[in-house]
Parts: C-alpha cells; sequence; structure tokens
C-alpha cells in the first residue's frame, strides 16, 4: 500500500461553518494562495452558486495558476428528480472545476429522517449524481456523511452507499464521523472492514466535538484511508474539523507518510497563522506544533536542560515545522532563562555576571508590581536590550492627551501625540472608537511620516487584567497588547492604577519593537506634500 497521503483542505467550505468565521471572497483567494503554496492537493472552496462570495470565489480562482485542484463541494441529486436537471450539480459543472465532493446519506435514520425517502432511492441519488459528474470529466469524491453512526446502526447498508458510488466511478470514497463520537478504536476497526469490502481509494473526515479529531484521523489512515480532510486550525462546525496543523506533522514526522515536501512542512507555522490573521480568529497559544507556546520553556530547570540539548523536553525540532523555540523569563525562572534568552537576541551574556543578576532582580521586580513578560516577549526583548547597552530611540514621547467627548448618543475619543523624531517634534491629533484606538491612531499618524513601514502593523489583541482586585477602581491594571504584520506577531506589556497609561505604554513598546525588527531603519525626512499624503492616507 502507498505511504502517500492526499491532503483535503476544507478550511473555505467546512471551516467558514465555525462561529464567528466568516471570509469574503477576497480572503478565500489569500488562503487558497497560501493553501496551495503549502502544498495541499485538493482545496475545497465552497459550494458554486449557494451566495455571491462563492460565485466571486470561483470565477477568479479560475485564474489563480493553482497546482491544487480547486475543488467545489455539493449535495447529491434531489430525491425523485434527475440529477441532469438539478441546480446544483449544474452549478459544480458550470463552475469549471476539475474536482467536486457529493456528501450523501449513509445513515438509514437520516434517510427516513432527514431525507424522508426510502433506502433505494437514497442509493439511486449517489450513483445517479457521481455518475453525472463523471460523465462531465471531473474527478468525483464521496462523502459518506455520518458514515461511522450508520455502520454501527445498520454495517449492510452503509457498505452498500459505498458500493453504488464506488459502481458509479467515484475516484475517493470518504468516511464521515459527522457527530464527532466515534472513538479511535472503532474508527480503525470499521476502516479495516471498509478496506476489505470496497475497492476504491478511502478518505477519512472527521469533527472534534469529542476532541478525538486528529486521533481518529491517525487512527484511519493507520488502517488504509489515504486522503485525509481537514481545516487549517482546525476551524470548523460546532467544536471544529480535524485539524491539519497537527495532522500532516504527525502523518510526516511521526508515523512516516508522505503528505507535503519537507520544505513546505517549514511554512506550517506561517501559513497558520497567516489564516488565523485572515479569518481574524485568535489561535489558542498552546495549539501543537504552530503554537506560539508550543515549544517554549519557563521552569528554570527545563530551561538548563535544553541549553544543553534540546531533546531533553522538546518532540522535535521547531524549525521542521516552522516554529521556533522560546524562553520564558518571569519570576519564576533562573539565571539560565535570562542568559538563554540573551543569546537568542545575539547579546554576549555571561550567566556568572552582576549584570546578570541586576536584571534578573529588575524583572522578579517588575513582576511584583504586575507586569507578566511571560506573555510580552517583545517588552521583554526591549527591556534586555537596554539593559545590554543594544538598543536605539528611535522616537522619543513628549507628551499625550485624552479627550473623550459625549456627542448626541455616542461617545468619540481624541488623542493628542507629541512626539520627536531625530531632533525634529510632531504634535498631531487622531479619533477613534475608544481612547486606546484614538492612541493608537495618533502615534501612527506621527510616526508614519518618518517610517511609512509602520502602515504594515496592525493591533491583532488587547487584554485589560485587574491585577489587584481589592482596590476597587483605584486597582493597578496589566494590559497585553498583541501586534502582527502578517509575517510575525509579539506582544507587550504595560502597568499602571490608569488604563490608558498602561495602554499607552505596552502600544508604544509595540512600535518601537516593530520599527527594532526592520534592519538598519532611518528616519525619513518628508516635504509636506509627502507627509500630507501619508497622514491623510
Amino acid at each position: 500500500m502507498t505511504n502517500a497521503i492526499s491532503i483535503f483542505d476544507t478550511t473555505l467550505r467546512d471551516g467558514t461553518q465555525g462561529e464567528g468565521i466568516s471570509l469574503s471572497a477576497e480572503d478565500k483567494i489569500k488562503i487558497a494562495l497560501k493553501l496551495d503554496a503549502l502544498g495541499v492537493h485538493y482545496i475545497e472552496g465552497g459550494n458554486p452558486g449557494s451566495n455571491g462570495k462563492d460565485i466571486e470565489f470561483f470565477q477568479r480562482a479560475k485564474s489563480l495558476g493553482l497546482k491544487a485542484k480547486l475543488t467545489a463541494f455539493g449535495s447529491t441529486r434531489r430525491k425523485n428528480s434527475l440529477a441532469e436537471q438539478d441546480s446544483s450539480l449544474l452549478r459544480i459543472i458550470e463552475s469549471g472545476v476539475p474536482a467536486a465532493t457529493l456528501v450523501g446519506k449513509s445513515w438509514d435514520f437520516h434517510v427516513h429522517t432527514a431525507l424522508q425517502t426510502t433506502l433505494e432511492e437514497n442509493l439511486s441519488m449517489i450513483y445517479d449524481s457521481i455518475a453525472f459528474l463523471k460523465r462531465n470529466n471531473i474527478e468525483a469524491m464521496f462523502d459518506a456523511e455520518h458514515f461511522f453512526d450508520g455502520f454501527k446502526n445498520n454495517p449492510e447498508y452503509a457498505i452498500s452507499v459505498l458500493k453504488h458510488a464506488q459502481d458509479a466511478g467515484a475516484d475517493w470514497l470518504v468516511l464521515c464521523d459527522t457527530n464527532g463520537g466515534t472513538l479511535p478504536g472503532e474508527i480503525h476497526e470499521i476502516v479495516s472492514h471498509v478496506r476489505r469490502a470496497i475497492n476504491a481509494p478511502i478518505g477519512i473526515h472527521t469533527h472534534n466535538d469529542c476532541e478525538l479529531a486528529v486521533a481518529n484521523t491517525l487512527a484511519a489512515v493507520q488502517a488504509g484511508a489515504r486522503q485525509v480532510q481537514g481545516t487549517i486550525n482546525g476551524y470548523g462546525e460546532r467544536c471544529g474539523n480535524a485539524n491539519l496543523c497537527s495532522i500532516i506533522p504527525n502523518l510526516q514526522l511521526k508515523l512516516g507518510y508522505d503528505c507535503i515536501s519537507a520544505q513546505q512542512l517549514q511554512s506550517l507555522t506561517g501559513t497558520a497563522r497567516f489564516i488565523s490573521e485572515i479569518a481574524n480568529v485568535h489561535m489558542p497559544v498552546g495549539q501543537p506544533y504552530v503554537g506560539n507556546a508550543a515549544f517554549a520553556h519557563k521552569g528554570g530547570i527545563h530551561v538548563s536542560a535544553i541549553m544543553k540539548d534540546s531533546k531533553t523536553y522538546e518532540h522535535i525540532v521547531p524549525e521542521l515545522v516552522g516554529n521556533k523555540q522560546r524562553i520564558l523569563v518571569s519570576e519564576l525562572a533562573g539565571q539560565s532563562n535570562i542568559v538563554s534568552k540573551a543569546h537568542e537576541l545575539g547579546l554576549d551574556v555571561n550567566a556568572n555576571t552582576d549584570k546578570t543578576r541586576e536584571i534578573m532582580n529588575r524583572i522578579k521586580e517588575l513582576e511584583h508590581q504586575g507586569y507578566q513578560f511571560e506573555g510580552a516577549d517583545a517588552s521583554l526583548e526591549l527591556l534586555l536590550r537596554e539593559a545590554y547597552g543594544e538598543s536605539t530611540e528611535l522616537f522619543k514621547v513628549e507628551s499625550f492627551k485624552m479627550l473623550v467627548d459625549k456627542r448626541n448618543d455616542h461617545m468619540v475619543s481624541e488623542a493628542i501625540v507629541k512626539i520627536s523624531v531625530d531632533g525634529e517634534v510632531v504634535y498631531t491629533a487622531a479619533e477613534g472608537n475608544g481612547p486606546v484606538n484614538a492612541l493608537d491612531n495618533a502615534l501612527r499618524k506621527a510616526l508614519v511620516q518618518f517610517y511609512p513601514e509602520i502602515m504594515n502593523i496592525h493591533l491583532s489583541d488587547y487584554k485589560v487584567r485587574v491585577i489587584d482586585e481589592k482596590d476597587a477602581t483605584a486597582a493597578k491594571v496589566r494590559v497585553l497588547v498583541e501586534s502582527s504584520d502578517f509575517d510575525n506577531t509579539w506582544s507587550t506589556v504595560g502597568v499602571s492604577s490608569n488604563v490608558i497609561e498602561a495602554s499607552w505604554e505596552a502600544l508604544v513598546d509595540s512600535i518601537r519593537y516593530a520599527l527594532l525588527g526592520m534592519s538598519k531603519i532611518e528616519p525619513v525626512h518628508m516635504n509636506v506634500n509627502e507627509r500630507l499624503g501619508l497622514v491623510n492616507h
């Protein structure tokens, strides 16, 4: 049996059924290109004709030159009708896609209850629809919906469903755990049974309602499935679909299957984070393989060990999936953490120096005040670089003011910011839908004329945590700001008894860090017209 696994991505279809996810046609184009670069074999774009966005996407996707097969989704023909006259099937043909997935019922309970038709008519619906696609030279995949529940309830009928799709010419028979309630042992046993009864290639499509979608997919592959369907970051209805960001490295690095090239695998983390940004869904920090904390180390004993050999606390080399090792520094950390973090930044630091002990004490003092650097790597890097004389002052904050005005039925916030860059003072103002947004807008407006690159930076997350609840409205707050430029994500922290001051501190650190990462950046001194053009933009 071949060791190659076909990767079928349904982020653009099944993934968009997840709560809070809505993608425009432009969003779907960007994601499709990223998935294609990752090396997936099929990209399911949606149901052509079901809505305006999908119609536009399939039209535009024709000119993308995708290496992956663009795949349309649809259902088997309606009961008691002809496939040649079914509007859903006709739209698939008209879309010009090379491949299509048709979903059909394989659970007799669903045939009677949902379709309200006979078991025989359901078999005819499946056969006729698949045969219609094949007559039109389209690669046909049959998604046997609720297959595992159907098999457990009536195995003879579930197998007859697959056989009818096979006889009609289906290229793939995909077994779906649609309700996500099947266990890995059951998956392995049932897929093994199907492999003995069916000749066509088998695929697997699982959902995560029992948090077993990845495990169930691996069990199916080990039992003989050779196509895996899933989504990036596990997006999908209810608890989500099987997460390709875990499935692909597990299959390739742990089980020895061929999914994508080693070079493409190194883009996995970047792909996951890019799609998270486009979907506007925050990635779990502890997401395996691609999460920000997937290879993060905090305990002093752990850090001391990985400095000797990373295999002591890492199951793979992070760079294999495009991630990186992170050393977290907090009040729990030892000097090993500081030294390792400093070395990561290219700083020449020795563990047994007064400077290192001074920094360690300073960090512990700041965390006692409420700062939290394990979740704010960018602020920590700025702190270390300043301590070791490696920082450069790219701009200086002179002052800022906040105005909050109640106008009719809504609040308007205005921030006034005064900064100096290379000796030149800039005084500007901007409005926002809240104080923090206004401050962010004003700071960028002041700086963009000197550093146009910050136009690519945006605030992707903002969190406020009350540190001393007993002090009520006078309590200190900790503000964590996450920023992104599509390629990278970084976090900064600010602490104060005034939430505006804490937010300002985190915002300024975010911009400083971004500019620090732009190699050999020099302020641009523009003329008046050039400045006005950028600011107004």
